[in-house]
């Protein structure tokens, strides 16, 4: 039965982890057997990621790319191509708020950019030598706002249903080949996205008080479900978008 969740011998991409949500997702990861290749917008040698990566007795291997570049993105994909590739995590990605009818369109775009089009790109890149090996992982972070609109952040909301599209578009092509894509959709996680949130009293209290768990998530919470869309456990499960939200859905 161990088994089933082992990824020893795998080597995992993990976009966004130097802190967080990936963070998270890397440790995870590296905790049930996986080499890990890190990548942030800044990901110097000596990381805390790495440390703990290598603490955990996986290898680390950083890089860093600029999300909100294609270019970056497209070279990232071409170095990380021939690597083997085992398991893809797309979890890098940016929030904006400011309310609808006055929102920059600069930052609509920069949003959409990192949290959906360079996240297909990535993809695109690493998933057609796992579709040629005919086994593969593909990971994407979600969100609530996959399901709801949110308040305030149009265009995180736009990319994150975006993405929860996208899951399924990749799964109904690629799982026939040995390739599962998910999603993970994190509830409200305690992580630098939501500090704004936790820093107001009133949106902080309205939050908790739908939450039946009753508290803000941990990046350790997600680890479960991201060891389990990587391993073999999953391979029959393809275009799911997992909420991991405390039941903050179901209330």
């Amino acid at each position: 039965m161990s088994d089933l969740f082992s990824l020893a011998g795998r080597t995992a991409v993990v976009t966004g982890a130097r802190r967080g949500i990936g963070f998270g997702m890397a440790l995870a990861l590296a905790n049930a057997g996986a080499d890990i290749i890190g990548v942030s917008a800044s990901q110097a040698p000596g990381s805390e990621i790495e440390a703990a990566v290598t603490a955990a007795g996986r290898s680390f291997e950083g890089f860093s790319c600029d999300f909100a570049d294609p270019d970056a993105v497209d070279a990232l994909g071409a170095a990380l191509a021939e690597r083997g590739i085992d398991i893809l995590v797309n979890n890098a990605g940016t929030i904006e708020r400011a309310p609808a009818a006055e929102h920059p369109l600069e930052l609509w775009d920069r949003v959409i950019q990192v949290n959906l089009s360079s996240q297909f790109r990535l993809t695109q890149a690493l998933a057609r030598p796992m579709l040629t090996r005919g086994r593969g992982k593909v990971i994407f972070t979600a969100s609530l706002l996959s399901f709801q609109g949110g308040i305030n952040v149009p265009g995180y909301a736009a990319a994150k249903s975006g993405i929860a599209g996208l899951t399924k578009a990749l799964a109904n092509e690629w799982t026939a080949h040995g390739v599962t894509v998910n999603a993970i959709a994190p509830g409200y996680i305690a992580t630098d996205n939501t500090e704004a949130l936790r820093a107001d009293p009133d949106r902080s209290k309205a939050i908790l008080d739908r939450i039946p768990a009753g508290r803000w998530g941990a990046a350790s919470d997600l680890a479960g479900a991201t060891v389990f869309l990587a391993s073999p456990a999953s391979d029959y499960v393809s275009g799911v978008v997992l909420p991991v939200d405390g039941g903050w859905l179901g209330r």
